[in-house]
């Protein structure tokens, strides 16, 4: 069955038509242009496969996947002519990371053959500065809506607001408490303590670790929080000296040297910002100690030319995923109302093979190494590089 909106889509056609008929003048679809600029309890869930290459959550209402009495078939013409336009909210411009989630947003949608076009507004701000770009989302005639979010609860009216209007709205990476909204993240609460743990026991339970988080207040800042102290629980005897990145590689270099500079750790746990830290032994002079990271190109290649650490994959493509379930919603499936996926820890000593197979010599240092999630995303990696969405 037709996602309602799709409906209605439909009768606005016919009503043009009927216009075309009676007057010289023409109306179309209201115009949009691309805005993209430089850049945890959980409920009932579907658990996906991220191995690679082939590679928190609120309390969630599950969504309302009924139509309306009379809507057409699924899969028919909104669909089959590629009609659908979708969104993008990103508050984190300049990051690497989120670079690559929109990438596969794009990527996804073209490769789905029913997206026409996709509008992504992505600058560096907070929930206002989101709540603002969700409303010109919404006033441009979205079909669908995949945020990253700056906060779990702030966004929910004008969440609501969409969905009221027939929009599918689904919040990916970090998830959202907004009712109707789909949420399809990486579990970030197991990344914190994933990591947390690998850590511990590299360092047999004892020491002084530099604890370097992300930016304070945001949901997955929160989550692997709450992962990673629920890990140092079970080691009293560590250390822990918290700072705050902004997950800006920059400032969490300089950061890390600052800190090496002024006293002397065991590990480091960082939310991510992984390779400028690992640079600050050789800027300070001192020996390298086991870092914890991301499945970041360099790091992995780091990691890879002997630096003690481990990376906890965290794929950028969540961005394609809930593209994906978007387009699901709108061509009359029921997806879950959260899609969670789960972390996995790779070190040389135990992933040699996986470290080498996602290590990609002609990547930039920031691209994430997942190029795919099984049952979710279609693209070829190819598409994912390339970043462009349908017309583009």
């Amino acid at each position: 069955m037709f996602h309602q909106r799709t409906k209605a889509r439909m009768g606005i056609a016919v009503s043009a038509l009927l216009a075309i008929a009676l007057t010289t003048g023409f109306g179309g679809r209201p115009g949009s242009s691309d805005t993209t600029e430089p850049d945890s309890t959980e409920p009932d869930s579907t658990e996906a496969d991220t191995t690679e290459p082939d590679t928190t959550e609120p309390d969630s209402t599950e969504a309302d996947g009924t139509e309306a009495a009379g809507s057409e078939p699924a899969g028919s013409d909104a669909a089959a002519e590629g009609d659908f336009v979708v969104g993008v909210s990103n508050t984190l411009a300049g990051n690497g990371w989120r670079e690559e989630m929109i990438c596969a947003v794009k990527a996804q949608s073209l490769a789905s053959g029913n997206v026409s076009e996709v509008i992504a507004i992505s600058r560096n701000g907070g929930p206002t500065e989101q709540i603002q770009d969700l409303q010109s989302l919404i006033s441009q005639g979205v079909d669908a809506i995949i945020l990253n979010p700056s906060d779990r609860d702030q966004l929910n009216p004008v969440i609501e607001e969409a969905i009221s209007q027939g929009i599918v709205v689904v919040a990916v990476d970090q998830a959202v408490s907004a009712e109707g909204a789909y949420v399809a993240t990486n579990d970030q609460v197991a990344y914190g303590r994933l990591g947390g743990e690998w850590l511990a026991e590299s360092l047999g339970g004892e020491g002084s670790v530099l604890y370097m988080r992300g930016i304070e207040g945001v949901p997955a800042d929160e989550d692997r929080n709450e992962g990673f102290q629920e890990a140092m629980a079970e080691y009293p005897d560590i250390e822990i000296k918290e700072v705050y990145t902004g997950w800006d590689y920059t400032q969490g270099g300089d950061i890390a040297v600052q800190e090496l500079t002024a006293a002397d750790y065991d590990g480091i746990w960082t939310s991510g910002i992984d390779y400028t830290v690992v640079n600050a032994f050789g800027t300070v002079g001192v020996e390298p100690i086991p870092v914890v990271g991301a499945d970041n190109n360099e790091f992995i290649n780091q990691l890879l030319n002997g630096q003690p650490g481990a990376a906890v994959t965290n794929p950028a493509v969540i961005g394609g995923v809930g593209t994906a379930i978007a387009l699901d919603v709108l061509t009359g499936g029921e997806p879950d109302p959260v899609t969670t996926l789960t972390p996995e820890v790779w070190d040389a000593e135990n992933n040699m093979e996986e470290l080498e197979a996602n290590y990609f010599e002609d990547r930039d240092a920031t691209f994430s190494s997942a190029v795919s999630v099984e049952g979710f995303t279609t693209f070829t990696p190819e598409q994912l590089f390339d970043c462009r969405g349908p017309g583009e």
